[in-house]
């Protein structure tokens, strides 16, 4: 049985978000519990743990729940700080990435697969971001996309040739760089040919890519979604974020119910009490008959905090 305090990373294995960390978990050299979540509705486990969180990855840590891929890498780098990786724009690149460069990449792969998609991933998805995921309307507009985004890829190759670097911010490979490389890896998984032709020429980005991929993953062992959940009942939350107060939460206080919700997409609103607020971090406090108390973790960026009624 993993212990309280193993990485348990909730994720599939074509998510670009969960890639990232995967890689981050590779360049530390970590050992992590790998639970496979469906790639789209339902995810009863995860939802369950979540409160109603149900995109991908989530992290856990005993009774300490991660949601999103920026506070999952930002509490890894905070646990494993050798070798360092939290340095340069690594924030500011990886919203980048993970908003305007990834909607590209979506158009792309999908209107590639054109009426190959599987209706019921279309509809999954529009209930997800609360709009049309016209497949059609990405084919039609499919030159654009590619223009666009072999841009955006250029502003990497742009930024390594700036003194012969290895990677983004120098010789050595940061959170901007695993951010940066997730549309990469992202558009050459599904169609390896349309990535080589959007980087033909970008010589650079073939090796920094080639470089940060020698890192692996790290050791991943798989676990049952149970014992998972059996973990979070049977453990307590951590005790740090307590001591942290709520600064930054505009008339909320520590113990107020409140709603936690994605400011773009998958908005469901996540329920608990506020245990803690930073400029980089929001906490919340869960209780329930199945799982005991649970600390959920959002970043700040890209998230709402509201009183709930």
């Amino acid at each position: 049985m993993p212990r309280s305090d193993d990485i348990i990373l909730h994720h599939y294995d074509a998510s670009p978000f969960s890639n990232k960390v995967r890689m981050l978990l590779g360049l530390k050299g970590l050992a992590w519990q790998s639970v496979v979540t469906p790639n789209m509705m339902p995810k009863p486990d995860l939802v369950s743990l979540t409160g109603g969180y149900r995109r991908a990855p989530v992290m856990q840590i005993g009774a300490d729940i991660y949601c999103d891929s920026q506070v999952i890498m930002a509490e890894i780098e905070r646990r494993h700080a050798e070798p360092n990786a939290d340095f340069g724009a690594s924030w500011p690149i990886n919203l980048w990435s993970d908003r305007m460069w990834f909607q590209h990449s979506v158009a792309i792969i999908f209107g590639t697969l054109g009426d190959k998609v599987d209706p019921a991933f279309v509809e999954d998805r529009e209930k997800l971001s609360g709009r049309p995921f016209d497949v059609n309307a990405m084919a039609a507009a499919l030159g654009h996309s590619k223009t666009q985004w072999r841009a955006q890829a250029a502003w990497i190759e742009q930024a390594l040739a700036a003194d012969g670097r290895e990677f983004l911010f120098g010789s050595e490979p940061s959170i901007g760089d695993l951010a940066a490389h997730m549309n990469i890896w992202f558009v050459s998984s599904v169609f390896s040919k349309v990535a080589e032709e959007l980087l033909d020429g970008f010589d650079r980005v073939h090796r920094w890519r080639a470089s940060l991929e020698d890192s692996g993953q790290g050791t991943r062992r798989e676990l049952d979604p149970a014992d998972a959940l059996a973990i979070a009942a049977e453990s307590e939350p951590g005790s740090r974020w307590q001591a942290t107060g709520c600064a930054q939460s505009k008339g909320l206080s520590a113990g107020d119910p409140v709603i936690v919700s994605a400011d773009d997409y998958g908005r469901d609103p996540i329920r608990g009490d506020l245990l803690a607020v930073t400029d980089s971090r929001i906490v919340i406090r869960r209780s329930d008959d199945a799982h005991g108390q649970l600390n959920i973790h959002f970043p700040r960026t890209g998230f709402v905090l509201a009183r709930a009624n």
